[in-house]
């Protein structure tokens, strides 16, 4: 592909502007509450894009056109578990949040078990995020050495350097304000990309249909129940596995990963937090939408052919779009991993900071020694999630397939932590400890051992972790 210069322009002016808005959007921070929660008085509907944005990275992007270019729309069931799971985190776990002063998800845990549980959980987050996010970072470097031709390390150490600019001088609130702006951007190119598309058919939209219905593209529930049950939880969309498995999914991602809750404690009120949730469920929706129905336009457009379903949208950016259009997808591009990147780093260096550091080795600093310790470990964390980058570039797995796998090892154990210390009060910390270390362990034989889809790993980590949890419980009182 020959990039044009109006594309070059376009990506420049984009990087650029992100990393002026978010630092000067962000304001000056006088404390690691300004610096890590926005001082609490972030609005409700910005924190919902935020999220949205957080939790979109080059993988959806690319990723899920791809999926409905070679099935159809059953993946919109998970979306549907998604959204429930969300409503459960907004009734269940946030009102435990804002009781107190808490600023991590993790300091909960610090208050109902105790401190091991604490930093325990906080150190299984710092490894998940900082091995996920990494595999994030490398996957937007494929499509960008596709269409740009420019090496994968150039194009990981340029995003890392702009959204560590935004995020050590704008904090959370920087990083919110810029992902409101990144996630219309992504959304608005997927967009463009469709009404072009359309535009190169026959008979537009009509096109589109007549080629899903012949081919079965526009199921969306998949019940599944005349399979044996070995295929059965081995079909990752089924209408059961899409509800459970989003759901628990869900509310692992968005009422334990730091990631998301320190965006919904940076709303400071209950009622926006539980607003800023709910409703980032429903864009999500809408979402996923939008990218599933451009994966079917996708097919009307090119037909069956031999390619792997990661591609297929590159192939289209490549080939079909015009110059200028292509800058915008880029840019877009720039923007789902930036959204992601910079989340890590900011929810990485405020679990260091408040669950670890301060606890342990500065209860006494000043406000100005928490706030510039807390601004180099944004820095530090930047540099390992680049070379945890360069790490999962030497695999010959899929991306995909890494990055789900990373967070379903420890998703159930953590999330089953949480719900026995809101469900169950004879639990105690030894009780909880036994649980998440066993649904840690449990699930990685199951997925070693390929045994369920991956909409059940969540699933039935919880289980085990609950019911071993419950089991320690019972045994101490005999």
């Amino acid at each position: 592909m020959n990039t044009h210069l109006i594309d070059y322009i376009i990506i420049v002016v984009f990087l650029a502007g992100v990393a002026i808005l978010g630092s000067v959007s962000g304001g000056k921070q006088k404390s690691v509450n300004d610096y890590f929660l926005g001082n609490k008085n972030i609005s409700w509907w910005t924190v919902c894009f935020a999220i949205v944005a957080a939790e979109t990275s080059t993988l959806t992007f690319i990723s899920i056109p791809g999926l409905a270019f070679i099935t159809n729309l059953n993946f919109l069931q998970v979306t549907f578990g998604y959204l429930l799971g969300r409503i459960i985190v907004a009734q269940l776990f946030l009102p435990a949040y804002f009781k107190g002063e808490l600023k991590t998800a993790y300091s909960y845990l610090g208050d109902r078990f105790g401190r091991k549980t604490r930093t325990f959980a906080s150190i299984v987050f710092i490894f998940t995020r900082i091995a996920a996010d990494g595999v994030r970072l490398f996957a937007t470097a494929i499509p960008l050495y596709l269409i740009l031709n420019i090496e994968p390390m150039i194009a990981i150490i340029v995003i890392a350097v702009v959204a560590l600019v935004y995020t050590y001088t704008g904090g959370l609130k920087g990083v919110i304000r810029v992902d409101v702006v990144l996630m219309l951007l992504y959304l608005g190119g997927a967009i463009l990309s469709a009404v072009y598309l359309l535009n190169l058919l026959p008979e537009g939209w009509t096109s589109v249909v007549q080629a899903s219905i012949n081919d079965n593209k526009m199921s969306v529930f998949n019940l599944g129940f005349d399979q044996s049950i070995s295929n059965f939880f081995n079909d990752p969309y089924t209408l059961l596995g899409g509800l459970l498995g989003g759901a628990f999914l869900s509310m692992a991602s968005h009422g334990t990963d730091q990631l998301i809750v320190q965006r919904l404690f940076a709303t400071g009120k209950l009622k926006s937090a539980q607003k800023a949730v709910i409703g980032s469920g429903v864009i999500v929706i809408l979402q996923f939408a939008i990218f599933l129905i451009l994966g079917l336009m996708l097919f009307a457009y090119y037909g069956p052919v031999d390619i792997k379903p990661d591609e297929i949208f590159p192939k289209f950016i490549i080939e079909v779009l015009p110059p200028g259009v292509t800058g915008i997808i880029i840019a877009g591009l720039f923007a789902a991993a930036m959204s992601t990147l910079a989340g890590s780093m900011s929810s990485l260096s405020s679990s260091t900071m408040i669950d670890i550091y301060l606890p342990f080795f500065a209860k006494d600093a000043n406000e100005a020694k928490k706030l510039s310790v807390s601004k180099l470990m944004t820095v530090i964390w930047a540099a390992l999630l680049v070379l945890s980058a360069m790490f999962f570039m030497e695999s010959t797995r899929s991306v995909v397939e890494i990055a789900l796998s990373i967070a379903s090892f420890t998703y159930g154990g953590l999330l089953g932590t949480f719900l026995l210390g809101f469900l169950f009060k004879n639990v105690n910390q030894r009780d909880a400890l036994r649980g998440f270390v066993s649904g840690i362990i449990f699930m990685a034989i199951v997925i070693f051992l390929n045994l369920v889809a991956w909409t059940w790993f969540t699933v039935i980590g919880v289980s085990v972790t609950i019911i071993t949890g419950l089991v320690s419980s019972s045994i101490k009182k005999y």
